[in-house]
Formats: structure tokens, sequence, C-alpha cells
């Protein structure tokens, strides 16, 4: 099972931007559908992107959409999330996890290797 570990996170004004990173141990990483979810305080864990096996194929929570862009190094055992004109709202600890079908915006069930995850926090 693939077990990631986020890093990148960090202070950022509204309208700037960050690159996070998941780093996931395991050789068959490329055989796994790749998301990233985040948590707010108060709020429950919600879909934030996720990319293919290949990563020529990705979708986008409507909340992210065309701030957002999710990509992925199979070489490198990487998935990066790009986030740019960041807002309050975006405020939340991020992880990655692999997706299962048929949807690919939850986590595969036996998933249970959520981290610390890495903190986003956003001024106004």
């Amino acid at each position: 099972q693939v077990q990631p570990v986020e890093s990148g996170g960090g202070l950022a004004q509204a309208g700037g931007s960050l690159r996070l990173s998941c780093a996931a141990s395991g050789r068959t990483f490329s055989d796994y559908v790749m998301g990233w979810f985040r948590q707010a305080p108060g709020k429950e864990r919600e879909f934030v992107a996720g990319i293919s096996r290949s990563g020529d194929s990705t979708n986008y929570a409507d909340s992210v959409k065309g701030r957002f862009t999710i990509s992925r190094d199979n070489a490198k055992n990487t998935v990066y999330l790009q986030m740019n004109r960041l807002k309050p709202e975006d405020t939340a600890v991020y992880y990655c996890a692999p997706l299962r079908a048929p949807f690919y915006r939850l986590p595969l069930r036996e998933f249970n290797s959520w981290g610390q995850g890495t903190q986003v926090t956003v001024s106004s």
C-alpha cells in the first residue's frame, strides 16, 4: 500500500501561491490513482483533486477548479498540488491518498496511512 508523506505547506497571503508535494513509498506507485484532500477546522475532510495513473487525466473539486493543478512524477513517486490565487477558505490541512473506483473522489477502502498532512494557512 502507498504510504504518503506531505510537505510544502505554509503561510500565504490571499492571491498567493504554494506548491505541495506528496512523496509516496512503494514500487507500485504508478498503479494508483492519486488525490489530494483537505480538512479545515470544524469541517469534514473533502476531496480537492485527483490524477490518473499516467498523469494524463485530472479532476478537481469545483471550489478549486481553475486555481489548482495536480500533477505527478512517477519516476520520483511524487504527486504535486500547485495552488494559485489562494483564498482564505483554502486554509486547511492537506493530505494525499490513493483513490478508488468508480468516481475516484474517495480514498481506497483499505487506505489507513493518513499522516499529519501539511498545513496551509491563507491570510486575508
